[in-house]
C-alpha cells in the first residue's frame, strides 16, 4: 500500500476549536483543531453544499452555519438535524510542523 498522505497546511495555521480551508489532491477540506487533536473533513455540509470551514468548531463537532447541522470529526455522522447524510472524513497525521491528510482513502462510507 502505496503513502497516499499529502501536506494540507502548517499545523500552527489551525487554531485551537478552528478551522481553515484547504485543497489536498484536489479535493475542499475543512482542517480542523479540537480538544487537541486534528481532523479532516470535506469541506461541504450534507445538507446545503455550504463550506464547513466557515462554521463553528467545538467538542469534536463542526456546525454549518447556515441551518445549523453538527458533525462529529470523527466519525462524519451528523448530530444534529437538518442534515441527516454524513461527510466524508479523512485520515490525518502530523509530520513535524505540518498537517497531512490522505483523500484517498476515507474514513467513513460517506465518501464512497
Amino acid at each position: 500500500m502505496s503513502d497516499s498522505f499529502e501536506r494540507a497546511c502548517a499545523a500552527a495555521d489551525v487554531p485551537d476549536e478552528g478551522v481553515i480551508p484547504v485543497e489536498v489532491g484536489g479535493v475542499e477540506v475543512a482542517v480542523v483543531k479540537s480538544e487537541g487533536q486534528y481532523f479532516a473533513v470535506r469541506d461541504e455540509c450534507s445538507h446545503a453544499q455550504i463550506q464547513l470551514s466557515e462554521g463553528d468548531v467545538g467538542e469534536c463537532e463542526i456546525e454549518c452555519w447556515l441551518h445549523g447541522s453538527r458533525f462529529d470529526l470523527r466519525t462524519g455522522e451528523p448530530t444534529s438535524l437538518p442534515a441527516y447524510d454524513p461527510v466524508p472524513i479523512y485520515p490525518v497525521r502530523l509530520d513535524g510542523d505540518d498537517v497531512l491528510v490522505d483523500v484517498k482513502n476515507p474514513l467513513n462510507q460517506a465518501a464512497l
